[in-house]
């Protein structure tokens, strides 16, 4: 078995997202971050909230992977720097956002501006879109390389969230899937 970890973007993710339906489907076997800065988002208050969770998800189960979308993949990537001996099965990254980017919200998000990708302590997925309005192809294929991780290119999806019309989104589903086999 494995336990999941669900780290959202600002404000977390509606009930028509893709986490939301899959986090469903997993039942006890998901756990979704809590910090208290939903709206606006402190990087160290997600982090210890990934923290609490990734705690939480151990008990369930001894393998845990990280399901993280827009702001929740820096989060994810900031923790797993953080905790590199965590014994992490994979972190599944979606659509993240750039924070050099001219739609990055800064006013929003100041503690995210300064983040760079650096090699994860773990095998790890980003999927990207070519209309992401926060990010370009050519910065979540450098993220990607950066991070070491293995590239997707999801195809025009917007933000790959909820305003997309995703729903479950099955060829998310079949890309975690893929991560968590190896």
């Amino acid at each position: 078995m494995v336990a999941y970890v669900i780290i959202p973007g600002i404000d977390g993710s509606d009930g028509q997202h893709w986490q939301t339906l899959w986090e469903q489907q997993w039942g006890t076997s998901a756990v979704r971050i809590s910090p208290a800065s939903w709206s606006a988002p402190d990087l160290d208050d997600w982090v210890n909230a990934v923290q609490t969770a990734y705690d939480d998800a151990c008990r369930r189960d001894g393998l845990v992977v990280l399901v993280a979308h827009s702001l929740g993949c820096w989060a994810a990537s900031t923790w797993l720097h953080k905790h590199p001996s965590s014994p992490v099965r994979g972190a599944f990254l979606v659509a993240p956002p750039d924070p050099q980017g001219p739609a990055f919200p800064r006013q929003t998000a100041p503690t995210f501006i300064e983040l760079s990708a650096q090699p994860l302590p773990c095998p790890a997925l980003v999927v990207g879109s070519t209309n992401d309005p926060y990010c370009t192809p050519e910065a979540a294929v450098d993220f990607a390389d950066r991070w070491a991780a293995r590239w997707y290119p999801a195809g025009a999806c917007g933000h790959i969230n909820s305003a997309g019309g995703l729903g479950p989104w099955p060829q998310g589903r079949e890309l975690l899937d893929s991560l968590t086999r190896r």
